[in-house]
């Protein structure tokens, strides 16, 4: 088998990336271990920086968190029964059938997803559940709304194509293993002005916008955020549709 090339988008900005990601509910990790067959080892694939990482590691007893990026694995941090590697989400270091739960938060998109399932396959042990979440478009209170849609409109030719695979939930996925049906999850946050921002410049579009033309496109738009929102410091609620497939390996 050929080897899988890695399409690095968030290398450059691992940083912005690390401070600026949504954290999961926990509702979610603590779904995910009730429904795996134990507790032991959770492989989680496109940790980045370790967003989904840390509360995973508060349901299992160890967790191997793996990303392709060095980068974003030097922005990498967790509790002492977390292992970060670098490598990618087709081939981990784990023995076979030693896994409870894979998982992979917000990254299914970038896989090459024949090499990934066959890996889901290899590791898991018996009854071992894979899930995989993400999140669509962020949505802005109603006083936001306006800043948001010309900034989104301004980054929009700049997505790479795997996002219109979050766009539609990753509803055309051949998904390996018998479905296991996720209770609803939401995702939500009370966000500043300037961690706001930050998310936006994180995005890969905001990024490949820059080196196409040399502008902050984010910075462009600041004011017209500001404008609207009046004190930065003020939280503001935000939230994203939140989607969840989990499949169990045959037991």
């Amino acid at each position: 088998m050929s080897e899988t090339v890695f399409k690095d988008h968030f290398s450059a900005v691992a940083a912005d990336y690390a401070n600026a990601r949504p954290e999961y509910p926990r509702e979610l990790f603590a779904w995910i271990a009730s429904v795996a067959p134990a507790r032991t080892l959770a492989w989680e694939a496109g940790c980045g920086s370790g967003q989904a990482t840390r509360d995973l590691a508060a349901q299992f007893e160890r967790v191997h968190a793996t990303d392709p990026s060095a980068a974003q694995i030097a922005q990498a941090h967790g509790p002492a029964n977390v292992r970060f590697a670098i490598e990618p989400g087709e081939r981990c270091s784990l023995p076979g059938a030693s896994v409870d739960a894979v998982c992979v938060a917000q990254a299914l998109h970038w896989f090459d997803r024949d090499a990934f399932f066959a890996e889901c396959e290899r590791v898991l042990r018996p009854g071992g559940a894979l899930v995989a979440w993400g999140y669509q478009d962020i949505v802005v209170p109603p006083e936001l709304q306006e800043a948001n849609e010309a900034l989104q409109a301004e980054i929009l030719p700049y997505w790479p194509p795997e996002r219109a695979l979050i766009d539609e939930a990753y509803a055309s996925f051949e998904w390996p293993f018998a479905p296991i049906a996720p209770p609803p999850f939401e995702l939500r946050a009370q966000w500043t002005l300037p961690r706001l921002l930050g998310y936006f410049s994180s995005y890969s579009a905001s990024k490949r916008h820059r080196e196409a033309t040399g502008r902050d496109v984010v910075a462009e738009h600041a004011p017209a955020f500001s404008a609207a929102w009046g004190d930065p410091q003020q939280p503001r609620a935000v939230q994203w549709p939140l989607f969840v497939h989990a499949r169990r390996k045959d037991s």
